[in-house]
């Protein structure tokens, strides 16, 4: 795979290249390394495309998984309690969860544990892979990348998407580059307030 376009917000990118550029160049170096013609195995049962073999994403997933897994990034979690106050939950929300839940369970609401995983984090640099639907890299940009920048496990997040020119060879619904780059330029200049580099693929 290549990585054809790449869009930096909040300096991602820039911080990268001056404060961990070899984490830059692993990330580089396993989006290179996944062989894209292995992972052209899904034959399609929509109506439109019936019968042509697609890219498929479980593959790629694979791919990178093992390339990321072989450079030492590993996947972690971002765990927090959340209640239906809204003024608890500002309150909380630098605190630790041990912290979160005493006080939530202080001012008399029941505590909710849930958590937040990213595909690969490493020396405080996150990366999501996705060949998902829409809804899924929307919560990745908007919610992932910033649960784990508030909670001071990243200092930026790293976002790889399909091409339009890829995203074409997959089921539908998949999100690509060029409409999540206009979704994420649409919010204005610090929205989503957290460094992220967003990379655009194809083979």
């Amino acid at each position: 795979m290549q990585i054809v376009e790449t869009y930096s917000h909040l300096n991602g990118l820039e911080y990268l290249m001056v404060h961990r550029l070899k984490l830059w160049d692993e990330i580089q170096q396993a989006v290179a390394a996944v062989d894209a013609s292995r992972c052209r195995t899904k034959v399609s049962r929509e109506s439109r495309m019936r019968g042509r073999v697609l890219f498929s994403p479980k593959e790629l997933n694979q791919g990178f998984h093992s390339q990321f897994t072989e450079l030492g990034w590993r996947e972690e979690r971002v765990q927090y309690y959340v209640s239906a106050d809204p003024d608890v939950s500002r309150d909380t929300l630098n605190l630790s969860p041990e912290q979160q839940k005493e006080a939530i369970i202080a001012a008399g609401n029941a505590p909710l544990f849930t958590y937040n995983q990213t595909d690969f984090v490493k020396d405080r640099v996150a990366v999501e892979i996705q060949f998902g639907k829409y809804a899924f890299v929307a919560y990745d940009l908007f919610v992932k990348h910033m649960a784990f920048f508030v909670g001071n496990q990243i200092d930026v997040g790293v976002e790889i998407l399909p091409m339009k020119s890829l995203q074409q060879q997959m089921s539908s619904g998949v999100g690509y580059y060029e409409g999540e780059l206009y979704n994420v330029i649409r919010q204005g200049r610090g929205t989503p307030a957290v460094p992220l580099v967003i990379l655009g693929i194809a083979p």
